[in-house]
């Protein structure tokens, strides 16, 4: 029940931790994780994604309070409560961000975070296996704990997406993820071997054969703080309350919703909103919880005129041959998340970097596994990368048990809207390309009626859906700024022995899918907690349209 390292949560950033932090043998670590195994099928199955994020087993099945420039709808917020958090249960699509995010982080007072400081960290994560597919090998490790690689983009439709976006006019890239993020190509993926490969397996399980790192399974209650220091994290488990002792430093990993719902009911946060609920004040902190933020997209759907989508294997017994090769080989269908082919776009003159970015899927299908009506079709999840919307998580009460309110404040801007109906439009342009002619029979949704700024609107409003990359709640900046939670070696501003280190600390949300910007964080944070000199800065440049200025693409 003590060790020196207390990490709470075994999610992306949890996990890298334990094992960087256990990796020299010298110190101890203990991982608190208030959710099971991840053993499994509909974990361990890349293409059984949709179950897994809709299991209360292994999701806090958190949702938004009613969104009020969204109708008043109430939007799911899937959290991983399982070993590997929530890259045991998100859709294993891998991006690092673009280089211009990490600048933005510097400049945003995370001192350190820029570009050239982070890349060096992404080469140390990754093994990455597209090296004969193309891509830029330079730019990519290949001997880290992460295992990433690609679909085998069978299915035509993967190749007719990205030959329409060079019709349209648009770069095509190689490696989104190398020096040039912007244009279609193929998308990256955490499979290995036809296996999930979250941040568990990647990290957790090999530091738990340490005998260094332990797991303890319990409910984190708050941070014990003795004299402005962290001491220890109390913790429920059997129905017994519990402290876990600290000798060195509690770490808090444990999602950009349940790090600031700790450090509030650990005294840590807005003083007003701690003395409502009668928690006494160990540091006015008016950052925590606030600057939250995500990603909204869109399905834009059409129907297939040829029956070459996956929408055959919709079926109880397609499922199941599916669900048997892979179970047998590793191999088939079940072995890719079916996201094979993306692209980033900008979405009008004058913005240097994209700022809009697509998912391909040969399938018209939800988040929650329901096909459309219409049986063949396939769709482009489409969504804005950097909204202006601000929300917060707060206290519904002082009782750990119970779930925060969380508001995102979703679409609260006029940029907003006008960068959805842009994103609507711009798809509809790619699949009126010649490439998708053969394949489009007529959309499914919007619908060809729905035309107008006032019908995109509507249907934006009714439609949209989280893309779960929730991040920002404890963010990272110098200690003189009120709204900074942590400092850019992630250490609490205003308690010793504390750190938090996951995506609560991005100052901003990076382009795409967050699982890789929150494993570099818990790499690079394990190198300040051990006092280690962060590894040398990388001189990459990464390529900008040259006529970014000017022209859209």
């Amino acid at each position: 029940m003590e060790a020196d390292f207390v990490i709470v949560g075994a999610g992306s950033a949890g996990c890298a931790m334990a094992y960087r932090l256990s990796e020299d043998g010298r110190h101890s670590v203990l991982v608190i994780e208030h959710g099971g195994t991840d053993a499994g099928p509909f974990i361990q199955m890349p293409a059984a994604l949709s179950y897994p994020m809709n299991m209360r087993r292994y999701d806090w099945g958190y949702s938004s309070e009613p969104e009020p420039h969204l109708g008043g709808r109430r939007l799911a917020c899937p959290r991983g409560k399982v070993i590997g958090g929530s890259s045991s249960i998100n859709g294993m699509v891998y991006v690092r961000g673009h280089a211009r995010d990490y600048d933005h982080w510097a400049e945003a007072g995370a001192d350190g975070w820029g570009f050239a400081d982070v890349l060096p960290y992404f080469r140390r994560l990754e093994n990455w296996h597209a090296g004969g597919q193309g891509g830029d090998p330079a730019w990519r490790g290949t001997d880290g704990p992460l295992h990433v690689g690609r679909g085998p983009r069978n299915n035509p439709l993967h190749a007719a997406f990205v030959e329409a976006g060079r019709q349209a006019g648009y770069e095509v890239t190689g490696d989104y993820n190398g020096e040039k993020q912007e244009g279609f190509g193929p998308m990256e993926q955490t499979v290995w071997r036809g296996r999930r490969w979250s941040a568990a397996n990647a990290y957790l399980k090999p530091a738990l054969k340490r005998a260094n790192c332990d797991l303890l399974r319990g409910l984190a209650r708050r941070v014990v703080i003795a004299d402005g220091r962290a001491t220890g994290v109390e913790i429920e488990r059997g129905g017994r309350v519990e402290t876990v002792r600290a000798r060195r430093e509690v770490i808090l990993a444990a999602s950009s919703i349940n790090t600031p719902k700790l450090l509030m009911l650990s005294g840590i946060g807005p003083a007003g909103h701690l003395a409502e609920h009668g928690i006494e004040v160990v540091a006015d902190r008016p950052g925590v919880g606030r600057n939250l933020q995500d990603h909204l997209e869109l399905y834009i759907q059409m129907a297939a005129a040829q029956p070459i989508t996956l929408y055959r294997y919709w079926n109880l017994l397609g499922k199941a041959l599916i669900g048997a090769q892979w179970l047998f080989t590793g191999t088939g269908l079940g072995a890719s998340n079916q996201f094979e082919s993306a692209a980033f776009i900008r979405s009008r003159a004058g913005v240097d970097y994209p700022d809009i970015q697509y998912h391909f899927l040969p399938l018209a299908v939800r988040y929650d596994g329901k096909a459309a009506a219409e049986g063949h079709g396939f769709q482009a999840h489409v969504g804005p990368m950097r909204s202006p919307s601000r929300g917060a998580v707060t206290l519904r009460s002082a009782d750990p048990a119970e779930a925060p309110r969380i508001l995102f404040n979703y679409m609260s801007t006029e940029q907003d809207w006008i960068d959805f109906r842009r994103c609507i439009r711009l798809t509809r342009e790619l699949f009126a390309q010649p490439a998708f002619a053969p394949y489009v029979r007529h959309e499914i949704q919007p619908g060809d009626a729905v035309q107008s700024d006032d019908a995109l609107d509507d249907f934006v409003r009714e439609h949209v859906e989280s893309a779960y990359h929730p991040c920002g709640t404890a963010k990272m900046g110098r200690r003189d700024d009120p709204r900074a939670v942590v400092d850019p070696e992630c250490r609490v501003i205003g308690v010793d022995g504390l750190r938090v280190a996951d995506s609560s600390v991005f100052p901003r949300i990076t382009n795409g899918n967050i699982n890789a910007p929150s494993i570099l964080v818990g790499e690079k944070a394990a190198d300040h907690v051990l006092g280690r000199t962060p590894l040398p800065p990388a001189n990459d440049a990464p390529w900008i349209h040259p006529d970014w200025r000017t022209a859209q693409r």
